[in-house]
């Protein structure tokens, strides 16, 4: 069993999440991740998706060379994190780092980022013949994966299998399962008069807007399937009668079909109430992401497996109901998986993470890399 310095892993963790990182502003957090792996031997680069995000920084993909007879792994975790996320400050009870309060804690996925540096660092000082591995720390995931989709392919080819480490839930969970997301803007377009006056002259975009959601299929739609119209935008004043109403839903599953099928089903609830009280719909759809299945028999979920087992972790195989850079890699041919981090509360102000599971994670990580 690996024997990890407990206190500079912690105060790593510290450091790491007290860099300002929030989505599109990486700049600090990546040059301090690239000075971490210039010093374990890595060479290092950076790609231009800053400039194509209109970010300020990119994504940074380094190379460790190792045991060319063994598979080649890519390890990955994005650098960025959600709001609030700047002057992040830790305090440390009871066995868990928390922010102090009115910050995110940023675990999500500074867990993921400080489990992949640390696993190296370990098998180094171990001496141990490992794989050649790739790292991939992403930019402004939270904000629709965009670093891991404008990622180079050339860097996903020269990879056999993917771990991501970017998943809620205990240590040993491994998801092979993941929807695909498509996203919608509904702008819904009525007539403005005075409702005082003249309300016989209007055409009212929220009734309109009400009508078509009540009869839409939101929430669970089946075992595979979830819809949500999560905001809505309109109005102006009480005394006019509202001519444009924005709404923004979404539509994931794990089946394509089911995921055409539902959009498109509530687009046409859209158009039949639009057109019913006299109004008309604009409806746009953006692809988010694509679903991925990794088969339980394939060689990545045999080795999480064992190294599991030699963990003496329970081992859970499963889907999720979110998408990650684990999506994209998969899209892009490359067999990825996400594990789960023990990351709590994530996207909240009370986001924690518990110490022991932060040194289990890495444990399993340079288990998982052993075992290849």
């Amino acid at each position: 069993m690996a024997n990890l310095e407990k206190d500079k892993i912690v105060d790593k963790f510290i450091e790491l999440v007290e860099i300002d990182s929030v989505s599109k502003h990486e700049r600090n957090m990546a040059d301090s991740l690239k000075n971490e792996l210039n010093k374990l031997g890595f060479i290092v680069e950076e790609d231009k998706t800053g400039e194509k995000i209109n970010g300020n920084a990119g994504n940074i993909i380094a190379k460790l060379d190792g045991d060319d007879s063994l598979p080649t792994i890519l390890l990955s975790a994005h650098m960025d994190r959600v709001k609030p996320g700047k002057g992040v400050k830790t305090k440390i009870k009871d066995g868990y780092i928390y922010s102090k309060g009115d910050t995110v804690l940023g675990g999500d996925d500074m867990i993921g980022v400080i489990s992949i540096i640390e696993a190296v660092k370990n098998l180094q000082r171990e001496n141990f013949n490992y794989p050649n591995i790739i790292v991939v720390f992403s930019v402004a995931e939270e904000i629709g994966l965009l670093g891991a989709k404008n990622l180079d392919s050339s860097y996903i080819e020269k990879a056999d299998y993917g771990i991501v480490i970017d998943a809620d839930g205990n240590i040993g969970k491994v998801i092979n399962k993941a929807p695909g997301q498509n996203k919608f803007n509904a702008v819904i377009k009525g007539k403005a008069a005075h409702a005082g006056m003249e309300p016989e002259k209007g055409v009212n975009a929220i009734k309109i807007a009400s009508h078509a959601i009540s009869k839409m299929k939101v929430g669970r739609i089946d075992f595979e399937t979830t819809a949500n119209i999560g905001v809505i935008r309109g109005g102006s004043a009480s005394n006019i009668v509202p001519d444009v109403v924005e709404l923004e839903g979404e539509v994931r599953s794990h089946n394509e079909e089911k995921l055409f099928n539902q959009t498109q089903e509530m687009k046409s609830v859209l158009n039949k109430y639009t057109e019913q009280l006299k109004g008309n719909v604009e409806f746009d759809i953006e692809r988010l992401y694509d679903n991925f299945e990794i088969n339980k028999n394939e060689h990545i979920i045999k080795i999480v497996k064992k190294a599991a087992k030699k963990t003496n972790l329970p081992f859970e195989l499963t889907s999720s109901g979110g998408g990650s850079d684990a999506n994209i890699f998969n899209k892009k041919g490359l067999s990825t998986i996400n594990l789960g981090s023990a990351m709590e509360n994530v996207h909240s102000t009370d986001e924690r993470i518990k110490i022991s599971n932060l040194l289990k994670l890495i444990k399993y990580l340079i288990n998982i890399i052993k075992t290849f």
